[in-house]
């Protein structure tokens, strides 16, 4: 195995023996074949589209596959092996698509060759070998490291927005056009060579679709749940049977709470759940009591505590321990060996059962409580005492701290740097990094918080938006605001958000706790010299540097 596409990854240069997210090489293996199988989907897909075909079968596989093999998704052999199976069934169904629309044009079909033509070997052990042929560690050996590294950073933000299409394709949100740039780009990436200037152009322009996919699942989470609410969440558990969730996934939160309606149970959220409280739609059951525990990587303590079962939506699952994994339930693409998995039916009757049999909490807890539901309509909606602020001088600088957490050391900057910002500056937050210091009281500066969460990774448009209003606002670009990001990174979503980010020109982002591993010197050397991206430091440094 070979994999580099998280934070974590082992001695910050690529796991080889075993993944440091808990990821075993067979699997490792296998999905890399999984991805190039993909690619041979999309070269027939995409040319298919030139002619007017398309299959939303094909479609919506190539964004599972995509996100099937994201950081903390599908661990298990058996799964993986399934899904390659399929896509060698749905490259089949592509050539053929493609093969049909040539005839239907009076055309003769190309003869494709590469992931196109890749012969997938018989049984799983053959599949593991072929995992070595195709991995990133194989192709920069004939590529060179600077050009492979750029190769997966448009690869990994392909992923990245492949789940956020995947969240919204779930709430029935389908965009044609973002489905043709997955092909397209994967039809790009399937070629042997490449030069340092085309990939650059393509890793911006994904950038600038995934704004397109991240406005699609914005539209679809609100359409389906409304605009998040401020809203005071309880973050210590109450007495009385208990299930928990973690994950993403609104729609499968919702399916849960339906059928946990009156059976005495609590639901609370886990991890990137915790803005689900603040959705109308969602905060109007009554047993969705609050949110236990914090980020992803301290879920086999928190889970081990937790007196009832734990359903597990869309990605961030570890491997759990034995004590629990009797009790951890998945569903949608989320895979662990010996997990019970919930299918597409959504029947979380086993879940329910679980629930009923567990203890629960045996108390409540002293109430604790955190403010919530940031998203923009909020923050927008308060724009005008906002600006009034800022121009009165009682605002001095916003500041973006927020992205993945993680368990790799350095990851306190973040809780130290949030408590150093001085009490005239307003923090934004989203995604998992947040826990780093939400819990914390930050007071307000005249009736606006000073801490603002404006939710899931998935929510990045949110703050985008809020950005370019502000800016609007006070007539200038985002760069001329008084606004400085610095984001934690762990995983594939956080890649295509980067992407977006430089994609619209914004300068000045500070990054960490460490670089990526795909990112080699000479290609950090020219986004420090166009973008002045740049490895955070210290706090003190930093917010000597930032505020003079």
């Amino acid at each position: 195995m070979f994999c580099y596409q998280c934070e974590q990854t082992a001695k910050g240069t690529g796991c080889t023996a075993w993944g440091v997210c808990g990821k075993s090489p067979e699997v490792a293996d296998l999905q890399d074949v999984l991805l190039y199988v993909t690619k041979g989907i999309s070269m027939y897909a995409a040319r298919a589209r030139q002619l007017g075909a398309k299959d939303a079968g094909i479609d919506r596989f190539v964004v599972e596959a995509l996100f099937t093999t994201i950081t903390n998704v599908n661990f298990d052999e058996e799964r993986m092996e399934t899904m390659i199976r399929r896509a060698g069934a749905v490259r089949s169904e592509a050539k053929k698509l493609y093969e049909d629309a040539c005839a239907k044009a009076g055309k003769i079909p190309e003869v494709l060759g590469g992931p196109a033509a890749f012969a997938l070997a018989p049984d799983r052990n053959g599949l593991i070998r072929q995992g070595g042929e195709v991995n990133p560690e194989a192709f920069a050996e004939k590529r060179g490291e600077v050009v492979q590294g750029l190769h997966d950073l448009v690869l990994l933000g392909l992923k990245g927005s492949a789940a956020y299409a995947d969240h919204a394709a779930v709430l029935g949100h389908v965009d044609d056009d973002v489905m043709g740039f997955f092909h397209d780009f994967l039809d790009f990436l399937s070629a042997e060579t490449f030069s340092v200037e085309e990939l650059t152009g393509k890793a911006l322009e994904a950038g600038k679709w995934n704004i397109r996919v991240m406005e699609l699942l914005d539209g679809a989470n609100t359409e389906t749940y409304g605009h998040p609410e401020p809203t005071s969440v309880r973050v210590t558990p109450v007495k009385g049977k208990a299930i928990l969730v973690s994950g993403h996934d609104l729609r499968d939160l919702e399916l849960l709470l339906r059928q946990t309606e009156g059976k005495g149970i609590k639901i609370y959220t886990h991890g990137e759940m915790l803005p689900c409280l603040a959705y109308p739609g969602l905060k109007k059951y009554s047993h969705l009591a609050g949110n236990y525990g914090s980020a992803w990587q301290n879920q086999r303590e928190e889970f081990d505590a937790f007196p009832g079962p734990i359903l597990m939506t869309t990605n961030c699952i570890q491997k759990p321990k034995d004590s629990y994994l009797g009790r951890i339930f998945t569903t949608g693409l989320v895979a662990w060996p010996g997990a019970v998995h919930i299918g597409p039916e959504k029947d979380f009757s086993p879940v329910i059962e679980a629930a009923l049999a567990a203890p629960g909490f045996a108390e409540d807890e002293p109430e604790h409580r955190i403010l919530v539901g940031f998203g923009r309509n909020a923050v927008m909606g308060a724009a005008g005492k906002v600006i009034d602020l800022v121009k009165a001088g009682k605002i001095r600088h916003f500041f973006l701290v927020g992205g993945c957490d993680g368990a790799k050391p350095g990851r306190s900057y973040y809780t130290d740097l949030a408590k150093q910002i001085p009490s005239d500056c307003v923090i934004l937050t989203l995604a998992c990094g947040k826990y780093r210091f939400n819990k914390l009281d930050f007071g307000d500066i005249e009736g606006i918080p000073r801490l603002l969460d404006v939710g899931q990774c998935n929510d990045a448009y949110s703050a985008v938006r809020i950005a370019m209003a502000l800016a609007e606002a006070f007539q200038t670009d985002v760069n001329g605001l008084p606004l400085s990001l610095v984001l934690s990174w762990y995983e594939q979503k956080a890649v295509c958000i980067l992407l977006s980010l430089l994609h619209l020109g914004v300068k000045n982002m500070r990054i960490g706790p460490s670089l990526p591993a795909f990112v080699k010197p000479p290609v950090l050397a020219v986004l420090q010299e166009k973008f002045n991206l740049m490895p955070i430091t210290t706090p003190e440094e930093d917010l000597k540097a930032i505020l003079g």
